[in-house]
């Protein structure tokens, strides 16, 4: 299928060809009939890309800040590079989109194949959208009219926030697309609009719907004009849609308002606000966000968890709802604001000059297409098996920046990658030579050039991939961890000991040269016998509570998902096993996950491990710091970039660019499958280390030490694991 992207590096606008997205659990899937430009939103998109680097870096000085800061942590090259892969990743266009259902996921009863629907989907021929986001068309609402369902939506959740009773004055500052919706809407709300705008063809639309208008392009002064128009009262209330860097719009709207007057802000603008203006009329100002309530929480928009409506009546999908029911009665005209209907393969018409564009809503038009394709072929490359040819699961930002660039310095052949919404896959597989992207990852399971699957999803599906691929008879390599609860242990010991194949969890910082030259240092395979007391710290860096990084069954949490790359650590330098952890979080009230704790482990010969993994210190400082004490010795690792030794004989020094030992990783598994060999981490330390991060989630509820046993659920096999 098609679809529509911007890239922000250069600024191109490009139809992609991608796999089309499988339907999934509590989505619909939608082929596309049209969809609607946002020319606002899209136009900033372009432009922001068409922009040179250093623009770019003046219209976002917060990103220039955390840059500054990276730089400073991790060193130049390390954070250009991370910049350039952040510009490098497009972005899909649209979220205005009309269609027919074609399938429903496992849970949606209230919708069937063949109905008609509109929804946040973007610009492309299928797309796959969450329940919430989804809304049945009535018979009576063209397509043409039902595109403008989303963005409608976005203009009367600014009205709800305003809650303007009958007979007030509102103002609309901006009359593009959303400001005429929004003006409109507050006239079938019973309101006295005026509408302020530069550009005469949008006032004279404002006009024609009844909307009394000023151009502060002729002289008018708009706060004059309204002062005026109220009796020298002011307005009731202030919508602002305009986009503009300026922060004159809201001192106008502040200056134009009556004492205890109300500003929502819908568009774009800036936002240095005047006490004073404020002050003297007690008025009151809110951000809109978006379609309603719902917008951006995971539990509303993914997991299909509606709000009840006793106590929250206008959810972002009733939004959408009302919009479709004024177009269905007639009370909402949306059909003189269309200014062109576009195939899809002609985009270019509306965004080859879209900066220069006084289009009031762009529609574009999709072609009759055939059966859904999973799979599109890059190109066509011929696999020798047992040759580590890999397929890749994931294609989300640490795939990207991470681990396919290790992939291939390693030498991996990599043959196929899959991707649920199947854009970001396809990008990747142009982006890394990569011959296959397909939204179906079962045709990486059986294909048998495959022989190794590289699991990057999110966590609360590695243990179900792994069990999947192994009884596929592929080796296997998850990125950590290796499951989120303590049931999902058994059935992967019981596939990996049938399959005879190669796991391997991501924990990649014991291949790191600075790992390896401490190991080296403490004795290197005889490490074990030598006591140690080891503390490492990470300064992850806060991550919003709505992440799904912190949901319990889908991230399993940061000690969990993160901190296991310490523990392993720790047992690779200690050359022993964790018996017993104890985890100490801050607050007071017991929790399932948390993301600034510190964890005490014991190991099996005496050693003991600190692990502070704290989300509340300063982005400047260092993310990552390792402290190993012994023998009246100590080594210090410094972000994976300068290790220092003290009381060590011929060794002071050890400086690298950052290297967290990813490629070494790969380096060392591709040979490992081609040649055959002892595992890179034994299975045991990879189930000892998963028991004891679970065990320590079971320490933080319980406020106690817990127990690691090391026999009743994995006892190691004398075998040599995996073959060629």
């Amino acid at each position: 299928m098609k679809q529509l992207v911007q890239n922000l590096k250069n600024g191109q606008t490009v139809l992609e060809e991608v796999p089309a997205p499988q339907v999934r659990r509590g989505q619909v899937l939608i082929r596309t009939r049209r969809s609607l430009v946002s020319l606002g939103t899209e136009r900033m998109l372009v432009e922001f890309g068409r922009a040179s680097l250093v623009a770019k870096a003046r219209q976002q000085p917060d990103k220039v800040k955390q840059v500054l800061d990276k730089i400073r942590t991790d060193g130049l090259i390390p954070t250009l590079e991370a910049v350039f892969r952040k510009l490098d990743q497009p972005l899909p266009l649209g979220y205005c989109n009309v269609g027919e259902v074609l399938a429903v996921g496992e849970g949606i009863t209230d919708l069937a194949i063949g109905d008609r629907v509109a929804s946040n989907g973007p610009h492309a021929e299928w797309v796959s959208v969450p329940r919430n986001l989804v809304v049945r068309i009535p018979d009576a609402v063209s397509d043409d009219e039902a595109a403008f369902t989303v963005i409608g939506a976005i203009g009367l959740q600014g009205i709800r926030l305003l809650n303007p009773t009958l007979g007030e004055t509102v103002v609309v500052v901006g009359l593009g697309l959303i400001g005429l919706l929004t003006a409109e809407l507050l006239r079938l709300n019973g309101c006295r609009v005026i509408g302020l705008d530069i550009d005469e063809q949008k006032l004279t639309l404002a006009r024609q719907k009844g909307i009394i208008t000023l151009n502060p392009a002729d002289g008018t002064d708009p706060v004059t004009a309204v002062l005026s128009l109220t009796g020298g009262i002011g307005a009731d209330g202030v919508i602002i849609t305009a986009s503009t860097k300026t922060d004159e719009l809201i001192s106008q709207a502040a200056r134009m308002s009556r004492k205890r007057g109300r500003i929502v802000l819908v568009g774009v603008i800036g936002l240095n606000l005047s006490r004073a203006e404020f002050y003297e009329k007690e008025l009151t100002f809110q951000v809109s966000c978006s379609y309603g309530p719902g917008r951006y929480d995971e539990v509303y928009e993914q997991q299909g968890h509606d709000y009840p409506l006793p106590f929250v009546r206008w959810t972002e999908n009733r939004n959408f709802q009302t919009i479709l029911q004024l177009l269905s009665t007639g009370q909402l005209d949306v059909t003189p604001l269309i200014s062109e209907v576009v195939p899809l393969d002609q985009y270019q018409t509306i965004y080859g000059q879209i900066s220069r564009s006084r289009s009031i809503a762009s529609l574009l038009s999709y072609p009759e297409q055939g059966p859904v394709q999973s799979a599109v072929t890059l190109r066509e490359v011929r696999y020798e098996s047992t040759q580590g040819v890999v397929g890749v699961i994931g294609a989300g930002n640490f795939a990207g920046a991470t681990l396919l660039p290790a992939l291939q310095a390693g030498g991996a052949q990599l043959k196929t990658i899959a991707s649920a919404g199947g854009l970001n896959g396809t990008l990747l597989a142009r982006k890394h030579t990569i011959a296959v992207s397909t939204t179906d990852y079962r045709e990486i399971l059986t294909d048998p050039d495959i022989d190794l699957v590289v699991i990057t999803t999110r966590h609360n599906l590695h243990a179900r991939l792994t069990i999947e691929a192994l009884r596929a008879g592929k080796h296997v390599f998850v990125e950590k961890p290796l499951c989120l609860f303590t049931d999902e242990l058994p059935p992967i010991i019981n596939a990996w000991q049938e399959s005879g194949k190669t796991v391997l969890v991501g924990f990649n910082r014991r291949f790191s040269p600075h790992a390896q030259k401490m190991k080296a240092l403490l004795g290197g395979d005889r490490s074990g016998d030598v006591p140690m007391n080891i503390v490492a710290t990470m300064n992850a860096g806060a991550i919003p509570a709505s992440s799904w990084v912190h949901d319990r069954a889908v991230g399993g949490g940061r000690i969990l998902g993160e901190a296991c790359h310490y523990v392993d650590l720790i047992t690779f330098l200690t050359g022993s096993r964790v018996v017993a952890v104890c985890l100490n979080a801050m607050g007071r009230q017991p929790s399932e996950t948390t993301d600034s704790a510190s964890l005490l482990l014991r190991y099996e010969n005496g050693a003991t491990g600190v692990i502070n993994y704290f989300a509340n210190g300063s982005k400047a400082y260092a993310k990552e710091r390792v402290e190993v004490y012994s023998q009246e010795r100590t080594l210090v690792l410094d972000n994976f970039r300068t290790l220092k030794g003290y009381g060590f004989k011929n060794f002071t020094t050890l400086s690298t660019r950052q290297d967290k030992g990813h490629t070494e990783q790969f380096r060392r598994l591709v040979g490992q499958i081609r040649q055959g060999g002892e595992p890179l981490i034994p299975f045991a330390e990879l189930v000892n280390t998963t028991q004891a991060t679970l065990a320590a989630l079971d320490s933080l509820r319980e406020g106690r030490w817990v127990a690691v046993n090391l026999n009743t659920v994995y006892q190691p096999d004398p075998s040599p694991v995996g073959d060629a």
